[in-house]
């Protein structure tokens, strides 16, 4: 096993250095290939990189951000459980295309959480901001897709953007359902929508597959998505 890629144990470990360390984070699933059990041991840089898809100098960069913090042995890096934690919460920002800021913003608001509750909603926010970033990105691409059809003469380019969105075609809905479909544009679970409507939750359930099915959508964020490029909610 090479220098830098080994597990550490307990007694040969430096301690991890001072950092952002929060009480409460979301749930989110830690890399499979992880070499040892997290809140046993810490692991090498080299194993964090590895396990989480990222470069040394990445990890390198978040610890400049305050985002994690490291130990030593000797030269080389070392990273308990806490920053493991919250590398899985960060990684799953920016897989999802959240700015580095948005992170930093993001921590601090967690570091401030004082219960599990509130961290999850504090990250469900998170989320839903930018769900509704990536629904607007998607409207501007459909509008300027068009522009440049428009302004392609005599060239017969039809993009096809999916069932329920080319020609403008939009289904029939009842305004019940474009009720509800507003609420899911505003990332609104069926247990908030039902109370906000005044019905079971069995049967916002029900609306929402029929609205899913309606746009030809696999599921409610594609529903969305496809409203929002057609007008019916605001991105």
């Amino acid at each position: 096993m090479s220098e830098g890629s080994k597990l550490v144990t307990s007694a040969a470990a430096a301690p991890v250095a001072a950092g952002l360390t929060l009480r409460f984070l979301p749930v989110v699933d830690l890399p499979a290939n992880l070499p040892a059990d997290p809140s046993e041991h810490p692991i090498a840089i080299a194993d964090m990189a590895n396990a989480f898809g990222v470069t040394h100098r990445t990890l390198h960069f978040y610890e400049e951000k305050g985002l994690i913090s490291a130990g030593r042995i000797g030269p080389m890096r070392i990273y308990g459980h806490d920053s493991i934690v919250q590398m899985a919460v960060i990684n799953t920002c920016r897989e999802v295309g959240m700015p580095i800021a948005v992170i930093q913003e993001l921590m601090e608001e967690l570091d401030g959480a004082a219960s599990q509750g509130e961290a999850d909603a504090i990250f469900h926010n998170a989320l839903a901001i930018r769900k509704r970033e990536l629904v607007s990105s998607l409207s501007t691409i459909h509008r300027q897709m068009q522009k440049v059809i428009g302004l392609l003469d005599g060239d017969a380019i039809r993009v096809d953007l999916g069932p329920g969105i080319n020609d403008n075609r939009q289904p029939a809905f009842s305004d019940a359902e474009r009720h509800c479909l507003e609420l899911m544009a505003e990332a609104q679970g069926p247990g908030r929508i039902a109370q906000a409507m005044g019905m079971e939750v069995e049967a916002v359930q029900a609306m929402e597959n029929a609205i899913i099915a309606k746009f030809s959508a696999n599921n409610r964020f594609q529903a969305v998505a496809k409203a929002a490029l057609l007008g019916l909610v605001k991105s």
